[in-house]
């Protein structure tokens, strides 16, 4: 060994010497460093002042901007043997747990940091509780706050595949109470339950359409339960209360209301069955004793056994074009040849006046209501 070598390299422990006198003076320096190195531990890092009074083997960090006795001192190691202060340099990497923070601090050449632990593919890590096999973390405090660093923020939930579970569940009592996610699926489901074993799926949104379903959605077009949402097939709005009405075995499929025109007049259907025709209808004379007209339903009725007619004479309209049997002559209307596509319109002379001449003719307001199905 050089006798230049006075110290070793990275503690700066000192050699005893060749032919050294008094070496337990070395060698008891070199067990003192170690002394406050091996597990090393300080009280506290933020003194600029020695404290008072001091207690043998106290072990400081010492502040930037050290006084009196720990002038010029700035991060060292400083320890008292009980006569005096002891200082020992770190080097970059020297790691020191101190006492008053709770946590480790490492020396990174110019100042003491603290010790960032290693957080990847650890097996568990439990905040104000333990973690366990099924629940790796474990969180236990008032709220859990996740925020952005600058915009937005996302939660992820994965799973491995499409029957798989990603959700988020919601329990009292350890007991759960209601669910939303993928579950078995990837339609999005919200799941409620009252004892933690039966589960009702309220609402679902289908993966592939986005449409919704479960039981807090109408089930079909006659359930009309208290609390339900309406669907847009089954309930009526601005975009399907007019419109052609239909239906199946007595149960509306289409609009509430359809209107329409054809052949001369108007009709109006109601979702439940009825069915209005309306039209003005001119007469002409057939022969002496009556005019007559056809009408053609603007819209068949089902049946023809279930049409009521009402007519209504012009008498304006009859006065100028009759030159035969006033108004104040006997006038029998009717209707005669009642089908479900139409019928015959007829007014008679019944006594009183002249015939009706060649090119009368008389108007007539009429009415049939019946059903359409």
């Amino acid at each position: 060994m050089s006798e230049t070598l006075q110290s070793s390299p990275v503690l700066s422990l000192p050699y005893i010497q060749p032919s050294q006198a008094q070496k337990h003076v070395t060698h008891n320096a070199a067990l003192a460093t170690l002394d406050v190195l091996v597990q090393a531990v300080a009280l506290d890092r933020d003194r600029t002042d020695p404290p008072e009074p001091v207690s043998a083997g106290a072990v400081h960090l010492v502040a930037p901007g050290g006084q009196s006795a720990w002038a010029g001192q700035d991060n060292t190691l400083a320890s008292h043997d009980g006569t005096g202060w002891r200082f020992i340099a770190p080097k970059a990497g020297w790691r020191v747990h101190v006492l008053a923070d709770g946590f480790d601090v490492v020396f990174d050449g110019t100042d003491w940091i603290a010790a960032q632990p290693d957080f990847d593919n650890l097996s568990g890590l439990g905040i104000g509780t333990a973690s366990d096999a099924a629940n790796p973390l474990a969180v236990a405090g008032d709220a859990t706050l996740l925020t952005h660093v600058g915009a937005g923020h996302q939660l992820k939930i994965n799973k491995a595949a499409s029957g798989d579970t990603a959700s988020l569940l919601f329990q009292t009592g350890w007991s759960g109470r209601a669910e939303m996610g993928t579950t078995g699926s990837d339609d999005f489901a919200i799941k409620i339950s009252a004892d933690g074993s039966a589960w009702i799926t309220a609402f679902s949104f289908d993966a592939a359409s986005g449409t919704a379903g479960g039981a807090a959605v109408q089930q079909g077009a006659t359930d009309i339960t208290a609390g339900r949402l309406a669907r847009a097939d089954y309930a009526y709005g601005p975009g399907n209360l007019l419109g052609t009405v239909s239906e199946t075995g007595g149960t509306p499929t289409g609009a509430v209301i359809e209107s329409g025109s054809a052949g001369g007049g108007r009709y109006v259907r109601w979702a439940d069955g009825t069915q209005v025709c309306t039209a003005e209808i001119t007469l002409t004379r057939v022969d002496g004793g009556r005019l007559e007209a056809s009408w053609s339903f603007p819209q068949a009725f089902d049946a023809a056994a279930d049409i009521s007619f009402a007519a209504l004479l012009d008498a304006d309209d009859f006065a100028a074009n009759v030159t035969g049997p006033g108004l104040d002559g006997v006038l029998a209307p009717c209707v005669q040849g009642i089908s479900a596509s139409g019928a015959n319109l007829r007014l008679y002379r019944v006594a009183g006046g002249t015939d009706f001449a060649s090119g009368d003719s008389a108007a007539c307001r009429v009415t049939a209501i019946g059903r359409w199905s």
